[in-house]
C-alpha cells in the first residue's frame, strides 16, 4: 500500500510514530523559511511540516502549491503549545516531513476549495464537480450519505427484507409526470420507458411470493424541477406481503428513528398520525411543518351574506374557503411588511392579502356605530359585528395579535395560506422545535381534473378503503389506505396497500376513464399475475436525496448527489443532454424535424 493512514486518522495515539500520507495539497504557507502544508484526502486534514533540515524535501515543497497531488513520509510529533486547533481531528498533532513525492501536479483551480470558498456559482461547481467535491463538506455529505444507505440496508436485511433489482428498461406506465423514453434499435418505431419507480415490478414480486423486498433504486422523472426534484433520483424502495398499514408504518418509523438516533443522536417519540382531511383543514397541506404553531380557521359560515363580494362569494362557493389566520403579537408589522406578505400569496395565485389588527379585544366592533373600534383595518367596516366577534373567538386572538385572511378558490387560498403560514412562522422565529415529523394518512383515493374526470392521487394502484360498488357510485368521496412519512414539512417518503385483486383494480381503472382494452395494453401483465393468488400487500418509498438533505442541513438535493443535473436537467460537467451522430439515429429510425425559422414562427 502507497500510504499507511488517511490524514484526517492521526491523532495523540501515534505520537513518535512514522507514518506515510498520500492527498491533496489544501494550503500551503511559508513561514519564516518553515513551509507548512495542509495535506487533505477523504478523511480529513492534518498539518505537515517541511523544514531546511531535509533539503530534498524541503526543495520540493517549495514549489508544490494547492491540489497538487503527494506522497510524504515523516513523524508525527505534538504541536507547539498554543499552536492547536482544536477544530480538527488531528489538530493536536502534527507530521514533520522527511520525504515528500510529486504523485501529479495541478493546474491552479477555476475555484478555491479551501475557506475561501465563496460567490462560486453553482454552474461552476457542477461543471468541475470532480474539483468540488472535493471539498471537506462535500466529502462530508457523500460519506454521510453513505453511512445512511449502509444503515438502511442492515435494518431491512435484518427485519427479513430481500435486496432484489428491478429491470431500468421498462414501458410507459401513467404515473403523473412525463417518462424519459428510450429508442428501440431492434424493435423499430416502439420504445422502453425509463422507471418513474418500481411500482409495478415490486408488486409482482409480492405476487411472486418474495414476501419482503427493498432496493436502493434509480428512478427517473421528465418533470419540472424545483430544489427537491431532480430528473434521476434514488428511491428507498419496499414492499411486503401480510402486513397491514398500520404494521408496514411501525415498521418504517423505526428505520427512520433509528438512522436519526445513531448518526445524529435526534431521538423522536411515536410520529403522532393525522388524517388529510385534518392537515388541510388546520395547515392547508398534505405535508404540514409541525414546528410552526399557527393554524387555520375556517370562518366561510361568517361571511356568507356580508356586502363585500371578495370574502362573500368564495364563502358561498362550495369550492371555494374562507379563512383566517392568527399571527400571535404581530400586531405591530409595518405596512411594508404586511405589502411583502401579500406580494408573496400573489405567487400562488391569490389576488391580495386582507388583515386586521386587534388592538383593543374589549372594543370588537365594525365602527359603523360611531363607537371607537379596537380593531385595525380597512376590512373592518364590512364585517357584522356578531361575525367579528366570532372569529376573534375562534382565532383565540389577543391585544397585540395580527389576523390576515385569504378568500378564494379552495386550491388557491390552501396554497397560498399554506405557504404563508410556513413563511410568517420562519420570519418571526416561531419555530417551537428542531424536528416535527408525523404520518399523513387517509388521502382521498381521486382528485377531480374535469367535470366528472378524476386522476390518482397516488397512483392507480392504491387500495381504496371503500367497496367496488361504492366507489363507482362516488368516486369524490372515496378513501385511501395510503400514508405519507413528513418531517419538518417536507414529505420523507409515501406508501399504501395495493390493490390486489382484478375486480378492484378494473373498477380503479373505469373510474379513472382507463378503458378495458388500454388497461389490457398497458397493464395485461399486473391483471393476469392479480389472477394467480395476489396476496394482500402495500409498501412506501423513502426519498433517499430529501432525506439527506433534511439530515445534513443543505438547502438542495443537488448538493448531496455525487453528479447532478441542474434546474433545466442538464449536467454541466458532460455537457448532457448532446446531440447524436446522424447514423445513431438513422439505425433507430429516427428523423429530427428541423427547427421552424425565426420568421417562419413568426407567420
Amino acid at each position: 500500500m502507497m500510504r499507511t493512514h488517511y490524514c484526517g486518522t492521526l491523532t495523540e495515539a501515534l505520537l513518535e510514530q512514522t507514518v506515510t500520507l498520500c492527498g491533496w495539497v489544501h494550503r500551503r504557507r511559508d513561514h519564516g523559511g518553515v513551509i507548512f502544508l495542509d495535506m487533505r484526502d477523504r478523511d480529513g486534514l492534518v498539518q505537515v511540516v517541511i523544514d531546511p533540515d531535509t533539503p530534498e524535501a524541503f526543495a520540493t515543497a517549495d514549489r508544490v502549491r494547492s491540489e497538487y497531488v503527494l506522497k510524504i513520509t515523516g513523524r508525527v510529533r505534538a504541536r507547539y503549545a498554543g499552536t492547536e486547533n482544536a477544530n480538527m481531528i488531528s489538530g493536536q498533532i502534527e507530521v514533520l516531513a522527511k520525504e515528500i513525492e510529486v504523485l501529479a501536479t495541478s493546474e491552479t483551480p477555476p475555484f478555491p476549495l479551501n475557506d475561501d470558498f465563496t460567490n462560486v456559482s453553482e454552474e461552476n461547481r457542477l461543471k468541475y464537480r470532480y474539483l468540488d467535491m472535493r471539498r471537506p463538506e462535500m466529502l462530508e455529505r457523500m460519506r454521510f450519505r453513505s453511512k445512511v444507505t449502509s444503515q438502511i440496508r442492515n435494518y431491512l436485511d435484518e427485519n427479513g427484507f430481500l435486496d432484489v433489482e428491478t429491470p431500468i428498461l421498462t414501458r410507459a406506465t401513467p404515473e403523473g409526470a412525463r417518462d424519459y423514453l428510450v429508442p428501440s434499435r431492434t424493435q423499430p418505431g416502439s420504445f422502453f420507458a425509463l422507471p418513474q419507480s418500481p411500482q409495478l415490478f415490486k408488486q409482482l414480486l409480492m405476487v411472486s411470493g418474495f414476501d419482503r423486498y427493498y432496493q436502493i433504486a434509480k428512478c427517473f422523472r421528465d418533470e419540472d424541477l424545483r430544489a427537491d426534484r431532480q430528473p434521476e433520483f434514488t428511491q428507498i424502495d419496499v414492499e411486503t406481503s401480510f402486513m397491514d398499514d398500520e404494521d408496514i408504518m411501525t415498521m418504517m418509523e423505526g428505520m427512520i428513528v433509528k438512522l436519526f438516533d445513531n448518526l445524529m443522536g435526534v431521538k423522536f417519540d411515536k410520529f403522532p398520525r393525522m388524517t388529510y382531511a385534518e392537515a388541510m383543514r388546520r395547515f392547508a397541506s398534505d405535508k404540514p411543518d409541525l414546528r410552526i404553531p399557527l393554524e387555520l380557521v375556517d370562518v366561510a359560515d361568517l361571511l356568507q351574506d356580508i356586502e363585500f363580494k371578495v370574502f362573500a362569494a368564495p364563502a358561498k362557493d362550495p369550492k371555494g374557503r374562507v379563512v383566517a389566520l392568527r399571527v400571535p403579537n404581530a400586531g405591530d408589522l409595518s405596512r411594508g411588511k404586511i405589502d411583502d406578505y401579500t406580494k408573496f400569496v400573489g405567487i400562488y395565485g391569490a389576488k391580495g392579502l386582507a388583515y386586521i389588527k386587534i388592538n383593543d379585544i374589549t372594543k370588537i366592533n365594525n365602527g359603523l356605530d360611531g363607537k371607537e373600534t379596537g380593531l385595525q383595518s380597512p376590512i373592518v367596516k364590512f364585517f357584522p359585528d356578531a361575525a367579528l366577534q366570532t372569529i376573534i373567538e375562534r382565532t383565540g386572538a389577543q391585544n397585540g395579535d395580527l389576523i390576515f385572511f385569504g378568500a378564494d378558490k379552495a386550491k388557491i387560498v390552501n396554497d397560498a395560506m399554506g405557504a404563508l403560514r410556513i413563511k410568517i412562522g420562519h420570519d418571526l422565529g416561531m419555530s417551537t422545535t428542531e424536528w416535527a415529523p408525523l404520518w399523513v394518512v387517509d388521502f382521498p383515493m381521486f382528485e377531480e381534473v374535469g367535470d366528472g374526470q378524476w386522476t390518482s392521487v397516488h397512483h392507480p394502484f392504491t387500495l381504496p378503503k371503500v367497496s367496488v360498488e361504492e366507489m363507482k357510485a362516488d368516486p369524490g368521496a372515496a378513501t385511501s389506505v395510503a400514508y405519507d412519512m413528513v418531517l419538518n414539512g417536507t414529505e420523507l417518503g409515501g406508501g399504501s396497500l395495493r390493490i390486489y385483486t382484478v375486480e378492484m383494480q378494473k373498477a380503479v381503472f373505469e373510474a379513472l376513464g382507463i378503458s378495458d382494452e388500454e388497461a389490457a395494453d398497458k397493464f395485461s401483465f399486473l391483471l393476469d399475475a392479480l389472477k394467480y393468488g395476489a396476496p394482500p400487500h402495500g409498501g412506501l418509498a423513502f426519498g433517499l436525496d430529501r432525506l439527506i438533505m433534511l439530515m445534513t442541513g443543505a438547502s438542495s438535493i443537488r448538493d448531496v448527489i455525487a453528479f447532478p443535473k441542474t434546474k433545466t436537467a442538464e449536467c454541466p460537467l458532460t455537457q448532457a443532454p448532446a446531440p447524436v451522430e446522424p447514423n445513431q439515429l438513422r439505425d433507430l429510425g429516427i428523423r429530427l424535424r428541423e427547427k421552424p425559422k425565426a420568421d417562419d414562427a413568426k407567420a
